[in-house]
């Protein structure tokens, strides 16, 4: 059974009441691959009673906030799997005219700054009931942080918001935690223990913290771009410990926002609970006749099977909200998953994705942890491979050859991007090209030229051109009609229309390709590149830097990608 969406619904489970009702910006699609499916499972297999409103219309009489009436326990809010933002608006800050989270791809069903908006509500109709904000919008803005649609700094969203908890990064562990701090009402000293959460506190509180950072206040952020750059290296450099320990305090006027320090990553074990959990993998049938829900489409069939990401791209969020540690799922969790797949009634022996956020660091991390431990480097790849790390591809290539064999599997592929500089003469790549290639095999060189990798967390260049010709060899020999598909991106700070146009000179010149998968870069928050483009500095060096920043350069630069 679906979680009920409405108070029919919940009558008919023959419920009078409500532990948590869960507010997303999303379809709700009752699968592993979508937050608030994932909470909300979680939360039910702990005995709790759960609802989830998905898309509530926050512009009419505000019926979708008070059909369901008052949790026992809290309300629980989340953007969606996406930034309500990026969700919206172009790197152009045009609207976009769809949403792929939503019924028939439509746009309109959420918000801009859909957890504020949503939270801010549900505070003003049930002052008493405590709010917890999480998701990936959330998590990213939980300090002061750069929006890039009003180009300017805002406070962290527990400000803004007016919500009493915020759960950051992964929230399996922590919203478990939070729900049985919350059993007998709220408990603000209960609930300022846990890990991985963030509140507002007053002056008293944060005197008595033993172990704590205290970062420039938003004021002085608002002041000083430098200062802003500072905190985003203490915040980035405490996000990618092995076990941090320190509680940031960063004050906006007379409050002070509290974020403790994260959790250790999940166990296989935690990892697979939540993946084997008794999702429906479906939409709810509340969208029947509404058209395909297309983030839905394009997961349907495919595998998830790590968290994290230790390359630590500068414009990437995945090491701010998943961490930088690989925490993998067991063999056995994904083979029931993939065996799964294979009955569900539409499924035509095509597995579309074994993926993860780079779909090639299944099972790698330090080889002595102890070393890892004392690490306080964001990126074991950049900017050069940490020789700690173990990059063992063969526990992946035994996972895809058991994948492979499973009954009414006929090809299972690599959808995720792939790390090419974790590999180099490894039978992995080979394996990947012969046996799960769809016929376009997705990889991100991101650009050419050296200075502006280098700011970026890329590999150089060359490393691209070599795996360029080895895919060709491979294609060649084997009778392969396949595309490589290279990402890149323009407008990255640092980057100048001359390394543009050196790019264009490279990639549709000399190597010939016609490039589908460019984009104009998007500066997110609490990402180092979203830093270097407010502050026009590498934070880390000082160095001062040229940023293309009004919507004419950017445009001109992502021209040069369709030049000859």
């Amino acid at each position: 059974m679906f979680l009920p969406t409405t108070a029919k619904e919940v009558r008919a489970l023959g419920w009078d009441y409500l532990d948590v009702i869960l507010f997303t910006g999303d379809a709700y699609i009752d699968h592993p691959s979508f937050g608030a499916a994932v909470i909300g499972r979680l939360l039910e297999a702990e005995g709790l009673r759960v609802a989830i409103v998905p898309q509530p219309n926050w512009r009419d009489d505000l019926r979708d906030f008070t059909k369901l009436g008052a949790p026992r326990l809290f309300f629980g809010v989340t953007a969606g799997a996406m930034d309500s933002m990026v969700n919206h608006y172009t790197a152009n800050l045009r609207l976009r005219s769809n949403d792929a989270y939503t019924a028939g791809g439509k746009a309109g069903f959420r918000p801009d700054r859909a957890v504020t908006v949503y939270t801010r509500i549900l505070k003003r109709l049930y002052p008493h009931t405590p709010v917890v904000i999480g998701g990936i919008e959330a998590s990213l803005r939980r300090l002061t942080h750069y929006d890039y649609w009003s180009d300017s700094l805002h406070p962290s969203i527990l400000i803004d918001s007016g919500a009493d908890l915020l759960i950051y990064g992964m929230g399996e562990r922590v919203v478990q935690q939070v729900a049985k701090a919350m059993r007998n009402g709220f408990n603000a000293k209960l609930l300022r223990k846990i890990k991985q959460v963030g509140f507002i506190a007053d002056d008293d509180y944060v005197a008595r913290l033993e172990n704590k950072i205290e970062l420039h206040s938003y004021e002085e952020c608002l002041k000083s771009k430098k200062a802003f750059g500072e905190n985003f290296v203490v915040e980035e450099t405490q996000s990618n410990l092995l076990d941090p320990a320190a509680v940031l305090v960063e004050r906006t006027g007379d409050r002070c926002v509290v974020i403790n320090p994260a959790n250790t990553t999940l166990t296989t074990e935690e990892l697979d609970r939540s993946f084997d959990l008794p999702y429906e993998r479906a939409p709810h049938p509340r969208y029947r006749g509404k058209g395909d829900i297309p983030a839905w489409e394009m997961i349907k069939f495919s595998v998830n099977i790590h968290r994290g990401c230790f390359g630590g791209c500068s414009f990437c969020t995945i090491s701010a909200h998943q961490g930088k540690f690989i925490n993998s799922r067991s063999e056995e969790s994904i083979l029931r998953e993939v065996e799964a797949i294979t009955k569900m009634p539409d499924f035509r022996g095509h597995i579309s994705d074994i993926g993860a956020p780079s779909a090639n660091m299944y099972r790698m991390g330090g080889r002595d942890r102890s070393i890892c431990a004392k690490c306080r480097r964001p990126s074991c790849l950049h900017p050069k491979i940490c020789p700690n790390l173990n990059n063992d591809h063969r526990p992946l290539l035994a996972l895809y050859e058991k994948i492979r064999a499973v009954k009414g599997v006929k090809k299972a592929c690599i959808g995720s991007g792939i790390r090419y500089d974790l590999f180099d003469d490894s039978p992995y790549f080979e394996t990947v090209v012969r046996h799960h290639t769809s016929g376009r095999l997705k990889v991100a060189p991101e650009h050419t030229e050296d200075k502006v990798l280098m700011l970026m967390r890329k590999p150089p260049f060359a490393m691209f051109e070599r795996l360029n010709g080895r895919f060709r060899e491979i294609c060649r020999r084997e009778g392969l009609n396949f595309q490589l598909i290279p990402y890149f991106i323009s407008s990255h700070p640092g980057c100048t229309e001359q390394d543009m146009r050196a790019l264009s000179q490279k990639v549709l010149g000399r190597l010939h390709f016609n490039l589908e998968q460019v984009q104009d870069l998007t500066p997110t928050p609490m990402t180092l590149s979203s830093v270097m483009f407010w502050t026009g500095e590498n934070p880390y060096t000082g160095e001062r830097l040229y940023v293309a920043r009004n919507q004419e350069d950017k445009k001109r630069q992502k021209s040069y990608f369709f030049r000859r």
